[in-house]
């Protein structure tokens, strides 16, 4: 073995105590996979919001949500005798907590008050995106122009898509979904950025225990003063986000960026929007326009695109961590 491929595979080793999948390929379709799975997780996430809401008032439902994922969350952590995280970390656990345990569940909650589920994949829409442009700051990834081309391409087709299904006009909530857009992107970020550090799920894992102690102020608080009616929708919507978006999906989604990146990642996204307005057809009658199955095709084109060129700006190529500090190629 030679002497590079030899300091190469240890430093693999040092930044990832998860399962190795042999070869690069195998790693990258492995993280595809994953980070793929992901996006099906969040793409339920604005229906099932919205039957939780037939149970629960919005604050309560976030709260809640979040004490279930957590209590999911620390047993997992106990049962497999984690230690606690470094100092180092806690910071970037905090950008999670509160990008994706608090921000953005609470703001799209809201949202989801008076908008409904297909308009706010508007902000799905551009997530990708702004995923990619805050990765690129953050890590110092510099994927090539072609896969910003594609990138960019992929983020006009969903948010023309969108909007046109929208009718053509911004609900109030809007405001809700840009901020939300913007939290959630950080999140994703630094949790990208951990998970090459630590396994996923530990990622999300410690991020939720750490939101804990504010979610259940916060369900103390609600409960009282938002009416609880549970239905089958609100329970199984209440169940899906706390178990499924929450942990689950997060899971999978920063075990793929730590296999692939952030960037690359990120593009997967894409295809969210176009989930959720099935899922919002089949589950809450939303109408979706005839136009659906040529903005789908053209997303997949786009991904497929943002695939190809962003291969070079995977793990190995977007972030090196040296003694805990990542490091930009």
């Amino acid at each position: 073995m030679r002497a590079e491929d030899s300091a190469t595979a240890h430093t693999t080793i040092a930044i990832d105590p998860g399962p190795k999948v042999p070869g690069r390929a195998g790693r990258s379709g492995g993280g595809v996979l994953l980070a793929g799975l992901g996006v099906v997780a969040f793409s339920l996430t604005f229906p099932s919001t919205v039957w939780g809401l037939e149970s629960f008032g919005p604050w309560s439902l976030v709260a809640v949500r979040s004490v279930l994922a957590a209590l999911i969350a620390g047993a997992a952590l106990l049962a497999g005798r984690v230690p606690l995280p470094a100092r180092e970390h806690l910071a970037g656990l905090a950008v999670v907590a509160g990008g994706v345990v608090v921000g953005f569940p609470l703001l799209t909650t809201l949202a989801l008050q008076t908008s409904t589920s297909s308009h706010a994949a508007v902000v799905v829409g551009l997530l990708p995106l702004t995923t990619a442009l805050l990765a690129s700051l953050r890590t110092g990834s510099r994927p090539p122009r072609a896969f910003w081309a594609a990138a960019l391409t992929g983020a006009a087709v969903v948010i023309v898509f969108t909007v046109q299904q929208s009718g053509g006009s911004l609900s109030g909530g809007d405001l809700y979904l840009f901020g939300a857009l913007l939290v959630c992107a950080a999140g994703y970020t630094e949790g990208g950025r951990l998970a090459g550090l630590m396994p996923g799920w530990q990622v999300i894992g410690w991020a939720l225990l750490l939101a804990l102690p504010l979610a259940v102020a916060g369900a103390a608080v609600a409960l009282p003063f938002e009416p609880v009616h549970l239905t089958t929708h609100g329970v199984v919507g209440l169940v899906w986000v706390a178990g499924g978006s929450t942990f689950l999906g997060l899971y999978v989604w920063y075990r793929g960026m730590a296999e692939i990146g952030v960037p690359r990642a990120s593009q997967l996204q894409l295809a969210q929007p176009l989930l959720t307005l099935i899922w919002s057809f089949l589950a809450l009658g939303e109408e979706v326009s005839a136009a659906a199955p040529v903005a789908a095709v053209a997303v997949l084109v786009c991904i497929a695109a943002t695939q190809r060129a962003g291969r070079g700006t995977g793990r190995r190529g977007d972030v090196r961590t040296r003694g805990g500090a990542s490091v930009g190629t």
